[in-house]
């Protein structure tokens, strides 16, 4: 019992001043990520990408639409034969513009992910080189804490400066 109450003894010291090491900083990245100059161009390319497929989706839309109004127009005077090969003709169509749409967001997707990945690592790197020069043993997402102590400090602005935004 005296060992357990020696230990404690010697070690309630060290943790208090190592509590009181502790330092705490805190940053949004949604604010953050937007204030940097190089998502303003991904942006622009990717609204420009999303751009030439919703036209080319459009286009092959209308092409249906006059496919299918060309069929409800002429299929009382159609074979049965012709008919179907129309109808098929309609529904392979519908088939492709669907696959069109889906290649696309798949697609757009991969282009933000290649285009975004890289700014998001740039970002975290910033962020970790404040928090070693700084000296902070933690630097904790805005947007997700409850509560902040007056104590923590807010670091977006050395990070904006470690990335050069002003």
């Amino acid at each position: 019992m005296k060992k357990i109450l020696l230990i404690l003894a010697m070690a309630l010291p060290m943790l208090a001043t190592a509590q009181s090491n502790t330092k705490f900083g805190y940053v949004n990245t949604q604010e953050l990520f937007a204030l940097m100059p190089e998502v303003k161009g991904v942006q622009a390319r990717l609204d420009s990408l999303n751009k030439q497929y919703e036209e080319m989706l459009l286009g092959m839309q209308d092409e249906y639409k006059k496919k299918l109004a060309d069929y409800e127009q002429k299929s009382a005077t159609m074979t049965t034969a012709m008919k179907q090969i129309q109808e098929e003709e309609l529904v392979t169509m519908q088939q492709r513009i669907q696959t069109a749409y889906q290649t696309a967001q798949q697609d757009l997707q991969n282009k933000q992910q290649e285009y975004f990945v890289p700014i998001h690592e740039r970002m975290s790197k910033a962020i970790k080189t404040v928090g070693e020069k700084g000296g902070y043993t933690y630097i904790f997402e805005s947007a997700s804490m409850v509560y902040t102590a007056p104590s923590a400090d807010n670091v977006i602005e050395a990070v904006k400066k470690e990335l050069g935004i002003k």
